[in-house]
């Protein structure tokens, strides 16, 4: 699993929320999409690596600025932190 983590500009409610995790859905396969317009980031989790230049391709065309992308391997962590 990966850990994609965007800083996008100009979002400023949960409006655009929406429309970039909408966006993100449809174009790309991701397992989980949630955006924060207060933190001004995306984070996307994906089974596979996706590159910044589809990340970028996917939010770009709905009117945000993707600023950074930031891509690193995820693991869920379990209940409790016990590891199971």
């Amino acid at each position: 699993m990966y850990k994609i983590t965007v800083q996008v500009d100009g979002m400023m409610c949960g409006m655009c929320e929406s429309h970039i995790n909408d966006a993100v859905r449809k174009a790309l396969p991701v397992k989980r999409v949630k955006s924060s317009h207060g933190k001004g980031e995306t984070v996307i989790l994906a089974e596979q690596a996706i590159g910044e230049a589809e990340v970028r391709a996917a939010i770009e065309p709905t009117g945000y600025e993707v600023k950074a992308v930031n891509r690193e391997p995820y693991e869920k962590k379990s209940l409790f932190g016990l590891g199971w």
